[in-house]
């Protein structure tokens, strides 16, 4: 008999309103540093930064809050910017020899990034002689005049070409050539050479119409474009990389290929000069490698600065990333992890000032940004608002917090304060523009678990990521690391003369410190941290310093099992005796796993003093308040040998292995001959017949939905063992009518622990131990994964975490009506009802969409129109990186939106979401891509740029309208994919047979459990039922059904 279910109701206009007031998919902010920047630039009348990438990207930063995005069509590295300054406009060249113009504009109320035109140097060799290649027409280098009107193009065949501004047109006047310039240089300067590309263009400090051009071979010129003539020639003959003018336009800088910089008098007595006035190598006598940029910038209060990158002794430090500050006999060799992509300094540009005065030098590095204070005595550093370079060791974990107490985050501030001695408190230089954001009206905290042992804090509340405190857990454990960092404190005789500058430091002395897994509970301040030699840290949060012991436990997840030896790394071990901790989060407790294998899963319960944390062996239960284990169990099926290897061992059976590959062999081909392929002819053929007979079928009924058919895993899979979550929830295990404190556990292979905890009350907690009874054990009958397991109250909501109802922050969890829990598996979600585990409502995510679940969260959406109006609803994330959205407890899907590529496995899996419907993923290893899916709660830059713009006539007229967000990016919503649409031939038939109550988000009987195309049984095992009942419910069995002992559930 065929089975037949009622179709759901179709799109229902008030449940879309609603919907629409709920959702709402946005991609909203990059935080972090910019992936691989190869550009730099800064607007100093608008007080703004430009990064450019080598992925085309360009980004402008000003005050905390300012920040706009855009992407050239060309994925092409950005090689130069510069500002038109005061104008909000902002030239690019792009390695395949590409200008572009890009504008600030403002429209809606906030300013946006679009680019406006390009151009491309046309490459005919009549423009540079007459047998020149196309490609003597590369640019190499870029000047913009100070009126903004022009800009002068240097070549790599030597030419000057001159480009009008901002229509990006060349210019009525004639190029300037080598042939041009050779006509005055004297003949023993030729030796039939080329002058090669011209590697500099300066524009002289107090005459705009002269430019200094400093051509490869050494050879400088002063050319004065009003009258087309060579005023001075300076004759060097070391290969030039960069000039500089001094203020005043009477000298220049020249810095060389051997390491070493000249200073130029320009004198009008003496055209041509032979030798400079002074020549310096820094760093020699020895080889040193090239100056690859100079500045000089003079002081009304002593003598010029004279900053440079480059320049190292070849053999010694020719490893070492530097940029030197001399002034006068002080010296300082700025040392840096990264590559010097580019730097500046932030001075008076006004020309009726007579001093550059300096404030403050900004270093655009490979892999952060460092700003020194110019200004203070010891030239500290300038801590950065935004910008923060996140991979400063690896990110191994994320954890978000959303609505912080006042009281722990100023105590996180203030730790993290006192953790930067040698930072300057100067306002942040780079503050151009206003921020048009809203105060956030909570405080938000993202915790970064990194392979270095550290755990980072991350104000997450605004538009900018900022830094707050950092926390270490190396100093616990011995280590081949110095911890004091002792190449910051160099001695007073050293030369060069380094200063360690920077955080970034990508090398971890142990791989066994990596964090894996961080729990917080915002209101005790508790703190867990876990690492990779399943080291489980419980912290607390001091004011003060404090010198002391670590009590230390030791759980065998095991529990002496036999046949299994541990192959992988040993435990961290701890230092012995007191140990020093600076204020903020510090340890109290040790407990060490054993086999000290990975954590893969920890959760918190300070109201009971408990912590629970899991491995690829089993789980364990610890009272840190007696500091006493509760339980250890080990989870581990007896073929599972490859959980005993550890990440490190490439040990394998062959033979388990050979078993394995015939085995899936065997089930493919029997799949296969069930299943059509997708793209044949006679696929096509059979969809066409199947709607067909839709369209000839009666129009009454519906056959459910094709399913596809998932294969069971196997129970003895490799690392079936392996803990995936565990939670903590105050419910109905026993019988309904008695609640009390239980523990969850999910593995790999889709079993399900639930254990019954007598927890003693406040007043005995230190006389009584905590004690934990298995009471239930579910095994879902395909052995997906379990992802997340969450306890529903009465009403269908979630439970609220531990002390919010004691102390008033929320209402109290319905304990009259019947509890469910919510267990998701990496194929489907399925809620149970409480206390007897019986199946209530599913949805089959694998069958249906034919994706698996990777990320999945409880949220809480807030309804744009009304703050009164909310829901709960599952979040979930699938290895096809689309995020779909379900209500809670009810199942119903509401909506499905692409966000992260489906080839971006790193970012799929460091994805978090935060319980208002926000979420950051990895878009690489330094930068975090926030996005929203609450129609309420949006964190994107909004902010204006005042400009004052000459040339407002050239406006763009091809600008995007609509599609372009605050920072520049264009919007990712994605319509919904509804599931009315998708099964749209029973419209009419839809609409008589549905019902209004069908279509309540809690509702859950239009998927009531249909067991059509469904294999999934689950065998619950219940250990705190009766013998009488047991007896009973095996009586009440089908006697023509096959099942082993227990509840069985369809």
């Amino acid at each position: 008999m065929m089975k037949f279910r009622f179709r759901r109701q179709g799109n229902d206009p008030q449940r879309e309103k609603i919907k629409q007031d709920l959702f709402a998919f946005n991609k909203t902010v990059e935080h972090g540093f910019p992936n691989q920047p190869s550009a730099l630039a800064y607007d100093p009348k608008l007080r703004l930064m430009a990064i450019g990438t080598k992925s085309g990207a360009v980004k402008i930063y000003g005050a905390p809050g300012v920040e706009f995005t855009g992407l050239h069509k060309e994925t092409a590295t950005v090689t130069q910017m510069h500002f038109l300054p005061g104008q909000g406009r902002l030239l690019s060249l792009l390695d395949d020899n590409t200008l572009h113009l890009w504008e600030i504009n403002l429209r809606e109320g906030s300013s946006h990034l679009e680019e406006i035109r390009s151009f491309i140097l046309p490459g005919r060799a009549s423009f540079e002689s007459a047998n020149a290649p196309t490609s003597v027409a590369r640019v190499t280098v870029i000047l913009l005049w100070t009126s903004c009107d022009m800009a002068c193009l240097g070549t790599e065949g030597g030419g000057v070409h001159f480009v009008e501004l901002p229509s990006l047109t060349l210019a009525d006047s004639k190029p300037l050539f080598q042939d041009e310039i050779m006509q005055s240089v004297p003949e023993e300067y030729k030796c039939g050479k080329t002058l090669g590309p011209v590697e500099s263009l300066q524009e002289h400090p107090q005459c705009p119409s002269k430019v200094l051009i400093g051509y490869s071979r050494g050879l400088v010129v002063l050319w004065d474009q009003s009258t087309r003539q060579v005023d001075n020639l300076f004759l060097g003959n070391l290969q030039l990389e960069s000039l500089g003018w001094e203020r005043s336009g009477k000298t220049f800088v020249s810095s060389h290929s051997d390491g070493g910089y000249m200073v130029w008098a320009v004198n009008s007595n003496n055209p041509r000069a032979q030798q400079p006035v002074t020549s310096t190598i820094p760093y020699g006598p020895f080889p040193c490698k090239a100056i690859n940029k100079i500045q000089w910038r003079t002081s009304e209060s002593g003598s010029p600065l004279v900053l440079f990158s480059g320049g190292m002794p070849r053999a010694s430090y020719g490893d070492r990333h530097c940029v030197t500050v001399l002034q006068d006999k002080t010296q300082v060799t700025l040392d840096f992890t990264s590559r010097v992509i580019d730097f500046f300094t932030i001075h008076c540009t006004e020309s009726e000032k007579e001093y550059d005065d300096p404030s403050a030098l900004v270093v655009l590095l490979e892999e952060e940004l460092v700003v020194i204070d110019l200004q203070t005595t010891g030239w500290p550093t300038i801590p950065c608002p935004y910008l923060a370079p996140l991979h400063s060791s690896a990110i191994t974990c994320s954890y978000h917090i959303s609505n912080v107490p006042t009281k722990l985050w100023e105590r996180i501030v203030g730790a993290g304060q006192q953790q930067n001695p040698l930072q300057t408190h100067v306002k942040w230089p780079i503050n151009g523009g206003k921020s048009l954001s809203p105060e956030p009206s909570q405080k938000g905290l993202l915790l970064t678990g990194h392979e270095d042992g550290t755990v980072r804090f991350w104000d997450a509340s605004g538009v900018s990521l900022k830094p707050l405190y950092k926390l270490s857990t190396a100093n616990i454990f011995q280590t081949d690391c110095d911890h004091n960092d002792s190449l910051t404190q160099q001695g007073e005789d050293e030369w060069p003369p380094f200063r360690k500058v920077g955080c970034f430091d990508p090398y971890s002395d142990d791989p066994r410190l990596g964090i894996q897994k961080i729990a917080l509970c915002k209101y005790s301040g508790k703190l867990v941290v876990a690492g990779t030699a399943g080291q489980v840290l419980v912290m607390d949060p001091n004011d003060e310093k404090s010198d002391h012991m670590i009590n230390m436990a030791t759980l065998d997840l095991l529990q002496d099992r036999e046949g299994f030896t541990w192959k992988g790394h040993d435990r961290l071990t701890p230092n012995n005796g007191p140990i020093s901790f600076q204020p903020g989060f510090q340890p109290s407790i040790l407990v060490q796993c054993m086999p000290p294998a990975a954590v893969t899963a920890v959760t918190l319960h300070p109201e009971w003093n408990l912590v629970a944390f899991g491995t690829s062996h089993g789980f364990g239960l610890f009272d840190y308040h007696r500091r006493n284990p509760v339980l250890a169990r080990c989870t581990l099926h007896p073929n599972d040998s490859l959980a005993m290897e550890g990440p490190l061992s490439r040990v394998k059976s062959l033979k388990k292995s050979l078993r394995q590959s015939f085995r899936r062999i065997r089930k493919s081909r029997v799949s296969g001959k069930k299943r059509p392929v997708v793209n044949s002819p006679a696929s096509k053929v059979q969809e066409a017949n199947a709607q067909l007979a839709e369209q000839a079928g009666p129009h009454d009924v519906e056959v459910a939905p094709v399913q596809r058919r998932i294969e069971p895993r196997s129970a003895d899979d490799s690392l079936s063992g392996v803990v995936r979550c565990l939670c903590f929830a105050d419910t109905y295990l026993r019988d309904g009518t008695h609640h009390g404190p239980t523990m969850w556990a999910g593995t790999n292979s889709g079993s399900v622990f639930a254990y019954a905890l007598e927890v003693p009350s406040l007043e005995k907690f230190s006389e009584q131990c905590v004690e934990a009874v298995l009471g239930k054990e579910i095994q879902l009958m395909h052995r997906a994964p379990v992802v997340s397991i969450a306890v529903l109250d009465g009403r269908g909501n979630p439970l609220p975490e531990p002390y919010e109802v004691s102390r008033d922050l929320a209402k109290a969890p319905d304990m009259q009506g019947s509890h469910s829990v919510l267990i998701a598996s990496e194929e489907q979600f399925k809620v149970f009802t409480l206390p007897k585990v019986s199946a209530k409502t599913k949805f089959k995510l694998t069958a249906h969409e034919g994706c698996r679940v990777r990320k999945v969260a409880l949220v809480h959406f807030t309804s744009v129109s009304s703050e009164d109006y909310s829901e709960n609803c599952l979040v979930c994330l699938t290895n096809l990186g689309d995020i779909h959205v379900f209500s809670v407890p009810g199942l119903r899907p509401q909506m499905r939106y692409d966000c992260v590529r489906k080839e971006d496995i790193s970012g799929i899996a460091s994805c978090v979401f935060t319980k208002a419907g926000e979420g950051f993923y990895l878009i690489s290893p330094s930068e975090f891509e926030r996005f929203s899916l609450s129609a309420r709660v949006i964190t994107e830059p909004l902010c204006t740029v005042e400009i004052n713009r000459p040339h407002d006539s050239t406006a763009v007229s091809n600008s995007t309208s609509g599609s372009l967000q605050a920072n520049g990016t264009r919007k990712m919503q994605s319509e919904s994919s509804s599931l009315e649409e998708a099964e749209g031939v029973f419209e009419e038939i839809q609409t008589a047979l549905s019902s209004p109550a069908l279509d309540s988000p809690n509702s859950s009987a239009d998927i009531a459990l249909d067991t059509t195309a469904d294999i999934t049984v689950e065998d619950v095992k219940d250990f705190l039922v009766s013998a009488e009942e047991a007896e009973k419910n095996l009586k009440n069995m089908s006697e023509d059904e096959p099942r082993s002992p227990g509840i069985l559930i369809n």
